[in-house]
């Protein structure tokens, strides 16, 4: 074979070699394409990872209906009946004084055992209203630290009168601040670009957490959820364990597990809101008495997330990082646009693109 006809031959073979690694590559992207995204949310109790899945309810999923809104309805205005009957706790158990008129309620409160949203008659709001309008159940409310509240009392007492209308429904604000406790796995698939994503959300409680290891084959990126008000608050399950320490050590047990050592995660610093208020009353030395900064915001963030990311320390994956406030539905848009970029670059790189 001639100089040539060699030339020639390799001119084919090269071809070939592009044509099939062309053929190969579109193979690959077709099947990224139709894969399955699996996004996974941990975190603490309380620390927003239900209210993540609610944004994504209502950015993907077309948001709530008329179903959905009235299982809102009863779970609202019993979290209602339960917040008050929080406060009339800590007030008995701090010692803390009310006006007679408020005492006298807070006995039949208790004599009348009102717990359901079926016990959220016209009687009961006023009582709830003139409860929270005593100087005493205001106090109460700001030593909360001192006891176990939802974050989302305050909005919801406020709207009593609101709530307890018989014509009462639900508004998207109502329904993303509401609490239920995650108990079990709750899954919501959409599709984002003609791509498929499953969301994952399991319980924070200690007693749910068993349950995670059974949600960890194929997971294509970690969201980890932190709650930066909680940093000065108590475990539910311990009064001996602050809420911050515990989120952090339960990152270091995942995130450094041998299942997600190499998975890249996105930290969601969520409530800064709530932290925003907090931090300007309650210096964050009474979480990490390193911390040197004073009642600064900006600087208790800096020194949150570095927190985080000292404890994710392993290098051979990425780990991003949001501040945000997951009732804000346009943030949560943001976060989520990010996760998507973050999951898509992760492939590129891994097929070699990047």
């Amino acid at each position: 074979m001639g100089p040539a006809n060699r030339k020639k031959k390799k001119q084919k073979e090269e071809e070939k070699k592009k044509s099939q690694e062309i053929e190969d590559k579109m193979k690959k992207d077709l099947e990224n394409q139709n894969k399955k995204i699996k996004l996974l949310v941990l975190g603490t109790g309380e620390s927003g990872k239900s209210t993540f899945l609610k944004q994504l309810m209502i950015l993907y999923k077309g948001g709530f209906g008329k179903q959905d809104k009235a299982l809102y309805t009863t779970t609202i205005r019993s979290n209602l009946i339960g917040h008050t009957k929080i406060l009339i706790d800590a007030i008995n158990e701090l010692g803390i004084e009310v006006k007679s008129k408020s005492k006298k309620i807070m006995r039949e409160f208790y004599e009348m055992e009102y717990y359901s949203s079926e016990d959220l008659t016209e009687n009961v709001q006023s009582q709830i209203t003139t409860l929270w309008q005593d100087p005493g159940f205001k106090e109460a409310y700001d030593r909360r630290s001192e006891f176990q509240l939802p974050d989302t009392a305050n909005f919801y007492l406020n709207n009593c009168e609101r709530i307890s209308d018989p014509k009462f429904e639900p508004t998207q604000e109502d329904i993303l601040l509401c609490r239920i406790p995650t108990t079990g796995v709750n899954v919501i698939q959409f599709t984002v670009d003609d791509r498929p994503w499953q969301v994952v959300d399991v319980g924070g409680q200690r007693s749910e957490r068993r349950k995670w290891i059974h949600q960890f084959d194929d997971v294509s990126i970690v969201l980890y959820v932190v709650a930066t008000s909680e940093y000065n608050q108590k475990l539910y399950e311990d009064q001996t364990v602050n809420r911050m320490h515990e989120s952090l050590i339960l990152f270091d047990q995942t995130a450094n597990s041998d299942l997600f050592k190499e998975k890249n995660c996105v930290v969601l610093f969520n409530k800064i809101d709530l932290l925003k208020q907090k931090i300007k009353n309650i210096d964050l030395k009474v979480c990490f008495p390193e911390y040197t900064s004073g009642k600064n915001y900006e600087q208790a963030c800096e020194f949150i997330k570095q927190k985080f990311l000292e404890v994710g320390r392993n290098t051979k994956r990425t780990i991003f990082t949001h501040f945000t406030c997951a009732t804000d539905t346009e943030n949560m848009r943001g976060v989520f646009d990010a996760v998507t970029t973050t999951v898509l670059e992760a492939e590129l790189k891994k097929d070699g693109y990047i």
